[in-house]
């Protein structure tokens, strides 16, 4: 059995932001109630976790999709549909590469 890597971890960390971020009138609330601070550190934690990506050459893709998802967050349906849809992303790489350090 092997070690989990922290890219690994980091997204399913942020995919399941991601996804809670996405929920329809949540979300919203919780992003405008808070002047956009959680499209930032969204912004950061995907950045982090491409770098660790990089350095354990895992996919990159879904923090990729998760920086753009920060900078577009700010319009209200495209970020919302942004949100889901980096979420999902994130959390099925993750769960490939929780798969693939079982065996």
């Amino acid at each position: 059995m092997g070690v989990t890597r922290v890219s690994t971890i980091l997204k399913w960390v942020s995919g399941g932001l991601e996804a809670f971020l996405g929920i329809p009138i949540v979300g919203g609330l919780i992003i405008f109630s808070s002047a956009w601070t959680p499209l930032f550190v969204m912004l950061v934690l995907h950045i982090v976790t491409l770098i660790f990506s990089i350095n354990e050459r895992t996919n990159r893709h879904g923090s990729i999709l998760g920086i753009v998802t920060s900078c577009v967050g700010v319009i209200p349906i495209v970020g919302m549909i942004m949100h889901i849809i980096t979420g999902v992303v994130l959390m099925v790489d993750a769960y490939r590469y929780s798969e693939g350090e079982r065996m």
